[in-house]
C-alpha cells in the first residue's frame, strides 16, 4: 500500500504512475507485436478487418476500465479517510458491479454484433475476419474486466506495482498464444483474439489470488457482495461518470471509424497505425491521468485541499514538456514506425498516417489538459463536467463524419480532432478554477 497523502506530490505521482506507464508499455508492445503478427502472415486484408473492429473493442474495453476506475475512486477515499469499514464495502460493490457490467455489456452486444458491423460500415470482403475476431474479444470481454477490477483495487490503495507484473506477464504470454494459434494451428484472426482473451483471464485469476494472499483487510465475504445502498450509489455515481466519460470519447472515435472505413484498405491500415503511435504518445498522460484521479481521491478524504492543486498544475507542467518530444519524433522518425507497424512499404500508407500525426501533434498540449483535468475532476467530486466536456467531443465527432469527411475525404478526419479539442477543454479549464475544493483549508 502507498499514502499519496503525504510527501512531494509531484515525486509521489511519477513514482505511482511509473509501474502504470511500464504496464501500458508492454501493453501497447504486445499490440504491436499482434498487429505485426496479422500483417506479415495473414496480409493487409486481415489486418485492416482486425482496424476496423478496433473503434468498437476500444469503446467497450474503455467503457467498462473507466467504470471500474471510477469504482476505485471511492475505494481510494475511503482509504484515504482511513475508514477500512467502508472501504471493504466499495470493495465488495466494486466486484459484484464491475462483474455484472461485464456479463450485461458482453451478451447484448454479440446479440446485436451483425447490426453493429453493418453501421460500422463493415462490409464485403472484411466482414468474416471481423466478425471472426471481434465475437471472440466481446465473448471475452469478463476476462479482461476482472484484470481490471483486481487492477483498480489495488491501485485504490497505493499498488500500482502488482498490476504491473501480472500484465507483463499476461503480454508476454499473449505473443507466445500469437504464434501458435495464427501461425502453428492456423486459427486466422481469431486465433490473435483467443490469444488476448486467455491471456488476460488467466492474469486476472493470479492477481486476485495474490491480492486475496496479500492483503487480509481485501478478503471479501459473502455479505460484502450484497448490495449496501449508500455505498452503491456513491460507486455508480463514479462509476457511471468516469465510464460515460471515456465511452463518448470512444464513441466519436467509433463515428469517425464509420467514415474511414469507406475510404478503402489503405486508409484504413494508416489511420489504425496512426491511432497506434497516438496511443503510445499519449500513453505518459493516460497513466499521469489516472494516478491523479486516486491522488486527488486520497487527499480529498484525508481533506488535504492544497495538496490536490499542486499536484495537478506540477503534472500539467510535466507532461506539456512531453508534447514537445512527441512533435519531434512526429517530424523525424514517424515514417519508420508506421512502416514497422503495418509491415507495409505501401507509400499511400506510410505517407496518410504521417500526415494525420504530424498536423494532430502540433496541437497536443490541449488533449493533455483534457485528460489530466477530467481525471482530477473525477478525484476530487465533480462527475458532471467530465462527462459534459466528453459529450461535447461526442457530437462533435458524430457531425464531423457526416457532414465534414464525405466532403474533404481523410483530411476532414484529421482536423477533426484539434478542432473538437479546443471546444471540449473550455468547460473543463472554467469549472476547474471555480470548483470550492479549491478555495478550501485544509482539514489537516
Amino acid at each position: 500500500m502507498k499514502n499519496l497523502t503525504e510527501g512531494k506530490p509531484l515525486k509521489l505521482i511519477v513514482t505511482f504512475a511509473l509501474p502504470l506507464f511500464i504496464g501500458q508499455l508492454f501493453q501497447l508492445f504486445y499490440g504491436l507485436v499482434d498487429t505485426r503478427i496479422v500483417g506479415d502472415t495473414l496480409g493487409e486484408a486481415a489486418l485492416a478487418a482486425v482496424g476496423a473492429t478496433s473503434t468498437l473493442n476500444d469503446l467497450l474495453i474503455g467503457l467498462l476500465n473507466g467504470v471500474t476506475n471510477g469504482f476505485a475512486i471511492l475505494i481510494a477515499t475511503f482509504f484515504g479517510a482511513k475508514d477500512a469499514q467502508n472501504m471493504k464495502k466499495a470493495v465488495g460493490g466494486t466486484v459484484t458491479l464491475g462483474v455484472a457490467s461485464a456479463l450485461i455489456i458482453s451478451v447484448c452486444s454479440l446479440m446485436f454484433l451483425d447490426p453493429i458491423l453493418r453501421f460500422l460500415n463493415i462490409t464485403g470482403d472484411l466482414l468474416p475476419d471481423a466478425r471472426a475476431y471481434i465475437g471472440v474479444i466481446l465473448a471475452g470481454l469478463l476476462a479482461a474486466t476482472c484484470y481490471n477490477i483486481c487492477a483498480a483495487i489495488l491501485r485504490a490503495i497505493g499498488d500500482s506495482f502488482t498490476p504491473l507484473i501480472f500484465l507483463i506477464i499476461s503480454t508476454v504470454l499473449n505473443i507466445f498464444l500469437d504464434y501458435a494459434f495464427i501461425l502453428h494451428l492456423h486459427m486466422g484472426v481469431a486465433g490473435a483474439a483467443w490469444a488476448t482473451v486467455i491471456s488476460q483471464a488467466l492474469s486476472a485469476i493470479s492477481c486476485y489470488l495474490y491480492m486475496y494472499k496479500k492483503y487480509p483487510q481485501l478478503r471479501l465475504r459473502r455479505e460484502d457482495l450484497l448490495p449496501q445502498r449508500e455505498v452503491y450509489t456513491k460507486l455508480l455515481s463514479t462509476g457511471i461518470s468516469m465510464g460515460f466519460m471515456v465511452s463518448f470519447v470512444q464513441m466519436g472515435t467509433l463515428a469517425l471509424q464509420t467514415s474511414i472505413n469507406t475510404f478503402g484498405v489503405n486508409t484504413i491500415v494508416a489511420h489504425s497505425a496512426a491511432r497506434k503511435v497516438t496511443t503510445i504518445f499519449f500513453l505518459p498522460i493516460g497513466v499521469l491521468g489516472t494516478t491523479l484521479s486516486t491522488f486527488c481521491g486520497q487527499n480529498l478524504g484525508a481533506g488535504k485541499y492544497s495538496r490536490i492543486k499542486r499536484g495537478i498544475l506540477e503534472t500539467l507542467f510535466l507532461t506539456w514538456g512531453w508534447c514537445i518530444i512527441t512533435l519531434l519524433i512526429s517530424y523525424t522518425f514517424v515514417p519508420h514506425i508506421i512502416q514497422a507497424i503495418t509491415a507495409s512499404t505501401e507509400a499511400e500508407i506510410i505517407d496518410t498516417a504521417t500526415l494525420y500525426l504530424r498536423i494532430n501533434s502540433l496541437f497536443y498540449a490541449v488533449p493533455v489538459a483534457i485528460n489530466l483535468l477530467r481525471n482530477s475532476m473525477q478525484g476530487f467530486g465533480d462527475s458532471k463536467t467530465p462527462v459534459f466536456s466528453s459529450s461535447l467531443e461526442l457530437i462533435g465527432k458524430v457531425a464531423i463524419a457526416y457532414l465534414l469527411a464525405p466532403r474533404i475525404g481523410y483530411w476532414g478526419i484529421i482536423v477533426s480532432e484539434p478542432i473538437v479539442w479546443f471546444i471540449m477543454v473550455i468547460p473543463l479549464v472554467v469549472n476547474t478554477v471555480r470548483n470550492p475544493i479549491f478555495r478550501k483549508t485544509d482539514l489537516l
